[in-house]
């Protein structure tokens, strides 16, 4: 019985490593495919099918070929994806085909997605680029005249449109019409959630996504959700727990390590927020956010050195961003270099004359520095701007 755990347990461990390797493959791949390097996205991938069979490595070194201009190993690359996992690959074919002009195979295989689990919304295939060659072809616009989407799924559509424009009573008279027709359908329940979300009733929307994430712990959309309301619902820490329930899932996204060290900022667990960006920054090194991000958390852990580096990195990499210098001025502004502050409150004031918090710092730096004359220039421009704390710096150092 001890062996029979013990090789379960070796075998959960194997698939458990394998998934994260998966995964740390796509995002490097990703990160390279964002910055038009496919040479590099391929070295990645091809390192890592010879390791791993998992259909997701095939589809993301298909999208590679196809930035590359290579549609034939694209086309071999997703039909190895549809031999690992079915229908895997059948979208990317359907985009494939599509580019290269062949209407008529391109749609064969987007009707195969399209029963298939891996099928997109008619949104996301309406504005993929991919198509354009072929939506003025009649084979098109023949496809398009079978119903592919029920009418719960139309009106789905139909209300996340609506609040994409801000129109959540609109979206909200939607629902109530579609709960009519699809009562207790967990979609429904969904859509429930998000308009509550986009009309800043985050609480109320914690409350229905969370009945549904318990039925449905690996659903993504649903964290995402959960995610999202929880932190606009000032739940940090239970952000934090659905982001990190995404990535356990291996779920392929960067950008889920920013969005949870933005969670372990406010907790103040800045050793962990500090992780999770240096994780983000081996995918994309040059991200002004995460930079930023970094530095500010290196200050409030008390270590203005590191913070600086991070600061000065950014700087190097966006010089004519405004918020870099601010970044690295706040920084020698906490450790009292007010002349270094100047310097980089001038600068990012050169970039964006309208941030009164930087002509307020900048004048108490040049008040520091003995220059009172300066600094009362300095307070003025902020108090005319609206900045009420400026008021009490003119008061005590510039009426006389």
């Amino acid at each position: 019985m001890k062996k029979i755990i013990n090789l379960l347990f070796l075998l959960f461990l194997s698939v458990a490593v394998n998934g994260q390797q998966v995964v740390d493959y796509l995002l490097k791949a990703r990160a390279a495919e964002d910055v038009g390097r496919p040479d590099i996205a391929l070295d990645h991938l091809n390192k890592a099918v010879a390791e791993i069979k998992d259909s997701r490595l095939f589809t993301e070194r298909a999208a590679a070929n196809i930035l590359k201009g290579d549609y034939s190993e694209a086309i071999l690359d997703y039909n190895n994806a549809n031999k690992l996992t079915p229908n895997s690959g059948d979208y990317g074919l359907a985009r494939v085909y599509a580019i290269k002009g062949d209407a008529k195979t391109a749609l064969y295989h987007l009707g195969i997605s399209m029963k298939s689990s891996f099928r997109k919304s008619e949104k996301d295939i309406m504005l993929d680029p991919a198509f354009a060659g072929i939506e003025n072809r009649p084979e098109w616009r023949l496809f398009w005249q079978k119903d592919w989407y029920s009418g719960i799924e139309k009106g789905m559509a139909e209300i996340e449109y609506s609040l994409s424009l801000r129109k959540t009573e609109e979206a909200a008279a939607l629902l109530s019409v579609l709960k009519k027709e699809y009562p207790g359908n967990d979609d429904l329940i969904y859509i429930d959630a998000l308009i509550s979300h986009s009309a800043g009733r985050n609480s109320d929307a914690v409350n229905k996504i969370t009945v549904l994430v318990r039925d449905n712990p690996g659903n993504e959309k649903y964290l995402r959700l959960l995610a999202k309301a929880r932190y606009a619902d000032s739940n940090h820490a239970g952000a934090s727990v659905s982001y990190s329930q995404l990535i356990d899932a291996g779920v392929a996204d960067a950008e889920l390590f920013i969005l949870r060290a933005a969670c372990y900022m406010k907790t103040g667990e800045n050793d962990k927020a500090l992780a999770d960006i240096r994780r983000y920054l081996i995918y994309y090194p040059a991200d002004r956010t995460a930079l930023s991000m970094a530095g500010k958390t290196e200050s409030a852990s008390g270590d203005n050195l590191n913070a600086l580096k991070y600061f000065s990195e950014n700087l190097k990499l966006h010089p004519n961003d405004a918020e870099c210098y601010i970044d690295r001025a706040n920084a020698y502004f906490v450790s009292k270099s007010w002349e270094w502050a100047i310097n980089d409150y001038a600068m990012s004031l050169d970039l964006n004359p309208g941030n009164s918090d930087a002509w307020l710092n900048k004048g108490i730096s040049l008040l520091n520095s003995g220059k009172p004359d300066d600094a009362c220039h300095d307070f003025r421009k902020s108090f005319s701007m609206g900045n009420k704390r400026a008021s009490e710096y003119i008061s005590r150092n510039c009426i006389k």
